[in-house]
């Protein structure tokens, strides 16, 4: 009698569904349909982030569920499994998807090119950007190596769109070298564009001023005055210099950019990156990069503003997170992850495969 009436229940919730759905509809409102949430106890589950341990702690959550496909594309080529956290169902909930590759496209969240060989460094002695030592941001590089730069191989060509979100606008130096909103360069352009960014990162002073050796400080309450003088984090021209975020940052060298590959400035807003995806047929958005916790949520190309019109899949393990006080990024970016997961899908690398091909039956 009890399954009776809770079946009952069910179909006049869906009922009452399609029929809002279909006023919505017949008020110009983007066509709806009506997704079942079943969540089904996953027995065996597979690993959650377990592939690069180096990079990312895997997710350890015990309690999972399997709910029904959300997105399945007509003519789907393109498998995308994900993942995320409620608190409300006690667990995580694993949905798989299935997506137009020529409708997704996979950007890199600040993806900078410092300390790589290609002349931007961090200043010195004590001057700070992208992980804020060299020591860390040579795991971020290691980092684009190992995890990004095979997964952009992987859908370079399949995808619509590969790009990369970097500071500031366009420059005459990257505007030769970066695809953009505004234009193609060729090939001959980014031979010179590269040559010019040589000779400007190589023309800067990377030289701050050391740090303080004396403080002015309170008698009765020292902390104060002792970090608004001593910062945890300063970024600014004592450190870095004058003129040191003005420099043309290019994408990190463990990274190759192919030509077509986009450049996303943040100086161009949101705006600009929502309308050029919707002209490019874009439904669907593989987020990646650097930081986790900073500009993957906040920036121009981050997930606060992308999720306001797209389907975003945060790529977990082809991303860190900051990680002060740590000698590794993998416990800070497990936690980023896992907050974002609240109101977020997160998928990883060996997640998004192409549709498995239907067995021929004979």
């Amino acid at each position: 009698m009890i399954k009776h009436a809770e079946r009952f229940i069910r179909k006049v919730a869906i009922a009452v569904i399609g029929l809002a759905a279909t006023a919505r509809v017949g008020a110009g409102e983007e066509s709806t349909r009506v997704y079942e949430n079943r969540l089904k106890p996953i027995v065996d589950p597979r690993p959650i982030l377990g592939d690069f341990p180096q990079f990312v702690e895997p997710v350890r959550e015990v309690e999972r569920f399997e709910a029904p496909t959300l997105i399945d594309d007509p003519g789907a080529d393109l498998e995308v499994r994900a993942w995320r956290f409620s608190y409300n169902a006690r667990g995580i909930i694993e949905v798989p998807n299935r997506l137009r590759s020529d409708r997704t496209a996979v950007i890199v969240v600040h993806p900078w090119g410092i300390d790589d060989g290609q002349g931007w460094r961090t200043p010195e002695p004590a001057g700070v950007a992208f992980q804020c030592t060299p020591a860390k941001n040579k795991i971020v590089l290691d980092h684009a190596a190992t995890v990004i730069n095979p997964f952009l191989k992987a859908q370079r060509g399949k995808v619509r769109l590969v790009a990369y979100s970097l500071p500031g606008t366009e420059d005459p130096i990257r505007k030769q070298i970066y695809r953009s909103f505004r234009g193609q360069p060729s090939a001959r352009d980014r031979e010179r564009g590269h040559l010019e960014l040589k000779a400007k990162l190589a023309s800067f002073a990377y030289q701050g001023q050391a740090l303080p050796t004396a403080l002015l400080v309170a008698a009765e309450t020292p902390t104060i005055d002792y970090f608004k003088q001593f910062p945890g984090l300063d970024a600014g021209t004592a450190y870095d210099g004058r003129g040191f975020w003005e420099q043309p940052i290019p994408v990190m060298k463990s990274i190759d950019v192919d030509l077509r590959d986009l450049v996303i400035y943040d100086g161009e807003g949101y705006p600009a990156l929502r309308a050029f995806f919707k002209s490019q047929g874009v439904r669907h958005v593989l987020l990646a990069g650097y930081n986790t916790d900073m500009c993957v949520c906040s920036t121009t190309a981050g997930y606060k503003n992308l999720s306001q019109d797209f389907d975003v899949f945060l790529v977990g393990d082809a991303t860190i997170a900051t990680f002060p006080a740590h000698p590794t990024p993998r416990f800070a970016t497990t936690s980023a992850v896992c907050f974002a997961a609240l109101n977020l899908f997160i998928t990883q690398v060996s997640w998004v495969c192409p549709v498995p091909v239907p067995a021929i039956r004979r």
